[in-house]
């Protein structure tokens, strides 16, 4: 089947954007909206064919055009002795455009069939060539779907998940584990456990049940709604209400240990531990803290419930922000429990418009240990930014500038994590706390279940401050080498 050209995104990040016009960056093109946009004039009413990508730099083929998803609602069961994943899954998305046909993103597993809104639809999985990953499912309606009008789309699909590589060669997707699947997305890990609009763009509510053998807990998104076993088979049911990206979602499973409770704010907690990493509850004491004095340095917690899954994931060799509750691969240090709880609010709740601009979620974070470390007396920010700037020009925290990482491959870099967050630790120093923290506090009341770019946060930061900060910002974004002057 003739593949479309990816429709062009216009949204320029990071570096790009900083030469470019404001206008060019206004808008919040890049959802799928934008990369799916209505026909031209004097298009025949039958509707033409979503993109099968929204054109990130990094992902083109993450995501597709024609269509915004609400919601996800996903009844998976796993077979531990086959090693099967069988999934029914109702999508319910309104379409942004006319459409004759659409695509979801799906790697792997055997489609048994496609309902769209209850009449049987025809589909078709693309063969894998040079230029796109074999993770399309390209859906053409019984009827052509109207513009604007919401529409259901049901898939039946099982198969073994094949886990995903990613060009840094980090695995990601439905990981196996001794006991159960170590289930992480960023950046293109999703659709190896769901058919999803893989983009960060298109957010939606997300219903998820597992049934696994009794004996394991399956851990997902937001709350748990219930938890019930027959015939010696356990369903859990979890709910998150709150818009999140596809690569957050996971239903992680196994051996755990449970412990509820509530931060001293009130937030419901979660908090699962495989019993091979017990020592992990001493920093998970820490947990209820940490989320309480994030909520009073940038806003209110965004979410409902609030936890952590610490697996025994040896393979993985990270930790990953999934909403509400971070995943972890080993029991944390504090630092880093610190990290994954701050994306919370800048990965989670504000999340990039295209993959370039990571920095934007790292840097965030990685300043937020360093607060937190400034906050319990220990390392201060300026402590922590005074050390790093003493590396040698030499060193591999200068290169690739953090706002132009150069390639998908250096995406997860020091330079995106530490020089991101010495970006913002260097204009705190330039135009002061009051200053700073506004900044902080107002992108994240802005933007709260939004999506973001470099530009906006640059735009931002000349507002409040008053001061024209795009030398500052070309210096420590986007300029290969050690900054010395700013």
């Amino acid at each position: 089947m003739p593949r479309l050209r990816i429709a062009t995104v216009l949204v320029l990040t990071g570096c790009l954007a900083l030469a470019a016009p404001a206008a060019a960056t206004a808008s919040a093109a890049g959802s799928p909206s934008a990369a799916g946009s209505p026909p031209v004039a004097g298009s025949p009413p039958a509707g033409s064919p979503g993109s099968p990508g929204v054109g990130d730099p990094f992902f083109p083929f993450g995501g597709n055009g024609g269509y915004d998803v609400r919601h996800y609602r996903l009844d998976l069961t796993w077979q531990p002795e086959s090693k099967v994943l069988t999934g029914s899954e109702t999508v319910l998305a309104t379409a942004t455009q006319a459409l004759s046909s659409f695509d979801l993103d799906l790697r792997g597993f055997t489609v048994e069939g496609v309902r769209v809104n209850g009449a049987p639809a025809t589909f078709t999985r693309p063969a894998q060539d040079n230029t796109e990953p074999a993770q399309e499912l390209t859906i053409t309606p019984e009827r052509p779907l109207r513009q604007h009008v919401p529409f259901v789309v049901q898939i039946q699909y099982a198969g073994t998940p094949e886990v995903v590589t990613d060009p840094d060669d980090a695995i990601e997707g439905w990981v196996p584990t001794d006991d159960g699947a170590f289930v992480v997305g960023e950046p293109q890990g999703a659709p190896g456990w769901f058919a999803a609009n893989d983009t960060p763009t298109d957010k939606a509510t997300y219903d998820v049940q597992l049934t696994v053998p009794d004996g394991l807990t399956a851990v997902g998104n937001g709350a748990l709604l219930s938890q019930r076993s027959k015939n010696g088979r356990t369903t859990f049911h979890w709910f998150e209400r709150y818009p999140m990206a596809s690569y957050l979602a996971t239903i992680t499973f196994g051996k755990f240990e449970v412990r509820r409770g509530r931060t001293p704010g009130g937030i419901p907690t979660y908090v699962a531990v495989d019993p091979n990493q017990d020592v992990a509850w001493t920093v998970l004491a820490k947990l209820p803290e940490i989320v309480d004095y994030f909520s009073g340095l940038y806003g209110r917690y965004p979410f409902e419930t609030v936890g952590a899954i610490v697996d025994n994931a040896p393979d993985v060799g990270y930790a990953l922000e999934t909403q509400t509750k971070p995943v972890f691969d080993s029991a944390p240090d504090e630092p880093t429990l610190a990290h994954e709880i701050a994306h919370q609010w800048f990965g989670d709740a504000v999340t990039l418009t295209q993959w370039p601009d990571i920095w934007l979620h790292e840097g965030f974070a990685t300043l937020s240990e360093w607060l937190w470390s400034e906050h319990t007396g220990l390392q201060s920010a300026h402590g922590e930014f005074t050390a790093l700037l003493a590396r040698p020009a030499t060193d591999r925290l200068w290169n690739p500038p953090p706002a132009n990482p150069g390639d998908p491959a250096k995406l997860f870099g020091s330079p995106v994590y530490n020089r991101g967050a010495m970006t913002l630790q260097a204009l705190r120093e330039k135009i002061g706390d009051d200053k700073f923290f506004t900044i902080l506090r107002t992108w994240y009341r802005d933007h709260r279940y939004g999506n973001v770019t470099t530009a906006d946060f640059i735009a931002l930061s000349e507002k409040v401050s008053g001061a024209d900060l795009d030398a500052f910002f070309t210096t420590w974004l986007c300029t290969a080498g050690k900054p010395t002057a700013w």
